[in-house]
């Protein structure tokens, strides 16, 4: 039986190319579990904020490393301040 073309999985190319985007994909991934928690909780807690911003911050910085865009400059925070 032939197989389909698309059906041989990615190339070594396309593993490669995952790989050097794995930094920005993980930050991504760490931002939604954030912001799940912050959505999903009656009353985020201080340090959920603050796990939200550092979360968005690292995000920023992964996808500026990975993809050489301008990070735009930080919107300001819906949670309360830390000190």
């Amino acid at each position: 039986m032939r197989q389909h073309p698309s059906n041989q999985g990615p190339s070594a190319a396309d593993l490669a190319a995952i790989e050097d985007e794995w930094p920005a994909i993980e930050a991504e991934l760490a931002l939604v579990d954030a912001e799940i928690r912050v959505l999903t909780v009656d009353r985020p807690s201080a340090l959920d904020w603050r796990r939200l911003r550092r979360a968005e911050h690292r995000a920023l910085t992964a996808r500026h490393l990975v993809y050489g865009t301008q990070a735009p400059a930080p919107a300001a925070s819906a949670g309360p301040e830390v000190a």
